[in-house]
């Protein structure tokens, strides 16, 4: 008789002695435990674990299905590598492409498919994947030598993946098979194909569009929003990317190898530039714009892409008021709280609206006002002694994460409005199958600044990361398309930058922390990069608004 070891499970508060070696689908079976939707995986010590991991010490578990974070991010690896597979047997010489999160999707390409073929090779695309689910195929992972990877990866023509490995040097690497098809995830996925049931396929621009489930139905598919903006500003990306010659991790720590990261920042730099100057002369024509309103999700840059926007006006000849929203948020006494009793600031309810429409309307009239600034140390308003006033030629450049919303703005004329969308759209992705989403782009910019300038630990800011993101999906990106033009304030270069800043703040976050699964996976995230110094990247940069060294006041 095997030593026996006590397994403490969240889901029915029971304690129970299990043989080492017992599989998580064993005290599934043996505890009979139901959630709402298959059971996907575990929380094991509040990490990730998959069905099939053996227990050989004391754990506390906690089962998930699709509605949990972790949950939701295994069923979508697992629904992509069964479109991965599709394609693969239908277009065994073909090559899929996972581009980017658009229209409540992913935007996907299969090369050498030509636009008019598009809809034939979805519908078999799509009856394929139907097929495999059908099979209840297992997901199979296994460890082995990189260099076994690497020659697998050679053949497929995963060129991306093989440069990925070569440029980020391990010995053991862990892959998936798929019946016969092996490939690479960042991340673990769901026991078998029989689990994806919702998922739908359809034609998108040059490629297809996969349907994913809702979050809050899982039964149910995300409707499809089109976002045409929001497209053609990955595609611009994309093109910034092929002529900086980028398109991958790999490529990105290749060029820093090779030591190309000084040009890789300044033509980055430069891209960003110019497109502020573009935007610039756009809102120069508008001759009857007297309000610019700066919108965008949590860490996008907004600050000081105003900024900078404020520069390029200058250069011509419009006097730009630059005014942050933030600092009309209400006092902390005063400021709504979420359903778990945390502060919320991402709805509109916490702005004050009145009193920023009065501040606007009486500097437009030429009166004298005290504007407030918001210190988030103490969580109050306060007020300068002196008041200020602006002359006739003057104009708002107004940013805050609530800039598009019409309810903001609503009392102004349509016309002396230009609207602006800035966030951070990586195209970048880990490999071909692998995208890098947008919201772990701004998470890290985040859990930085909040750690440097607001006194958050990185445990404080994800653990809210949640209510902020509902307060994007509910208040920031509905308004997103309504804008006159969008930037893209990503930087292919700067994970490679920020990772030495955010590792160690990540790292205080120890096992006994629900969030600590979460800082793991940002810390594989992140192992991914190449480090690259931080000494060349200019005052006015973007990224100094999250780092140190910026030349501008916030």
């Amino acid at each position: 008789m095997g030593k026996n070891i006590k397994i403490h499970c969240l889901n029915n508060s029971k304690e129970k002695s299990y043989q080492l070696g017992t599989s998580l689908s064993d005290i599934i079976k043996d505890q009979k435990i139901k959630l709402d939707y298959p059971i996907l995986g575990a929380m094991v010590n509040n990490q990730l674990e998959e069905l099939s991991y053996e227990i050989y010490k004391p754990k506390t578990i906690d089962f998930i299905d699709i509605t949990h974070r972790d949950g939701r991010r295994m069923y979508i690896r697992s629904l992509s590598f069964i479109l991965i597979k599709a394609v693969k047997d239908l277009f065994p010489d073909r090559q899929i492409k996972i581009e980017h999160s658009v229209s409540k999707g992913f935007y996907c390409e299969i090369e050498g498919i030509k636009k008019v073929d598009m809809p034939q090779t979805t519908s078999d695309v799509e009856n394929r994947m139907k097929q495999l689910v059908g099979e209840d195929i297992s997901f199979d992972r296994k460890e082995i030598l990189v260099k076994e990877a690497l020659e697998i990866f050679k053949q497929s023509n995963f060129n991306e993946k093989c440069l990925l490995f070569k440029t980020c040097p391990q010995l053991y690497t862990s892959v998936y098979y798929l019946d016969n098809y092996v490939d690479y995830f960042y991340g673990y996925l769901v026991p078998s194909t029989g689990y994806i049931k919702v998922f739908d396929l359809v034609g998108y621009f040059d490629g297809i569009l996969l349907r994913i489930p809702r979050r809050s139905k899982p039964n149910e598919l995300q409707p499809i929003i089109h976002q045409k903006k929001m497209f053609e500003i990955f595609r611009e990306f994309k093109t910034w990317g092929d002529i900086i010659g980028v398109g991958s991790i790999g490529s990105i720590n290749k060029q820093v190898l090779n030591g190309h990261s000084s040009e890789l920042i300044k033509i980055s730099e430069a891209l960003h530039e110019k497109k502020i100057a573009q935007i610039a002369d756009m809102i120069s024509h508008r001759k009857k714009a007297k309000i610019i309103l700066i919108s965008g999700p949590s860490a996008s840059g907004k600050t000081t892409f105003s900024k900078r926007l404020s520069i390029q006006l200058k250069v011509l000849g419009l006097k730009p008021f630059q005014l942050s929203l933030d600092n009309y948020f209400v006092n902390r006494d005063k400021t709504p709280k979420d359903e778990n009793g945390e502060y919320n600031f991402e709805i509109l309810e916490a702005l004050d609206l009145d009193l920023l429409y009065n501040n606007l309307h009486n500097l437009i009239e030429g009166e004298l006002v005290k504007m407030p600034k918001f210190s988030f140390e103490d969580g109050k308003r306060h007020f300068p002694d002196e008041p200020i006033s602006i002359s006739d030629d003057e104009i708002f450049v107004i940013e805050g994460i609530h800039a598009l919303n019409p309810k903001l703005s609503d009392r102004f004329e349509s016309e002396l409005k230009f609207k602006i969308y800035v966030s951070a759209l990586t195209q970048v992705g880990i490999d071909h199958h692998n995208r890098i989403p947008t919201t772990d782009n701004r998470l890290v910019r985040r859990i930085i600044r909040d750690y440097q300038y607001r006194n958050y630990s990185a445990l404080d800011t994800i653990k809210r990361w949640p209510s902020i993101r509902r307060g994007e999906d509910l208040y920031i990106f509905p308004h997103q398309e309504e804008c006159d033009v969008m930037f893209n304030s990503a930087l292919f270069y700067e994970l490679g930058v920020i990772k030495k800043h955010a590792e160690p703040i990540i790292k205080q976050i120890h096992s006994i922390d629900k969030e600590y699964s979460e800082a793991k996976r940002l810390l594989k995230f992140l192992s991914y990069f190449q480090d690259i110094p931080e000494e060349e990247i200019p005052p006015t940069s973007i990224l100094r608004e999250f780092l140190s060294g910026s030349s501008f006041k916030y």
